[in-house]
């Protein structure tokens, strides 16, 4: 599957722009945006990928055009899917990005291989 370039640009240039380090990871037919060595945001298809408190979710969950994000077929905890009108505006993208930044210090590392 392929990924939005013009979105995983935005995505960029938002990190970029706040002086956030982080790296890209292909995964999940999509790409990933590491920030400390742990799954931040990404982009599968043409939709934003959010990890972010579980707090959170709830509210997150109103705003339309975001779902919880079920790629196994179920749900994963912290994590929602955001497209169409919940990322058409930059000030929209920013905000996502700005929650799963807020996250990031509390989330979990993924375990590394050895």
């Amino acid at each position: 599957m392929a990924y939005d370039e013009h979105l995983a640009e935005r995505i960029r240039h938002n990190l970029s722009s706040g002086h956030i380090r982080f790296q890209e990871k292909k995964m999940m037919g999509g790409l990933a945006f590491m920030v400390d060595d742990k799954m931040c945001v990404g982009v599968i298809g043409n939709e934003l990928m959010v990890r972010l408190h579980p707090d959170e979710m709830e509210k997150s969950l109103r705003v339309p055009g975001a779902r919880i994000m079920d790629f196994t077929g179920r749900p994963m905890k912290g994590f929602l899917i955001a497209g169409g009108e919940a990322i058409d505006k930059d000030a929209h993208l920013d905000r996502w990005i700005e929650l799963a930044l807020a996250f990031n210090p509390l989330a979990k590392s993924s375990k590394k291989k050895k």
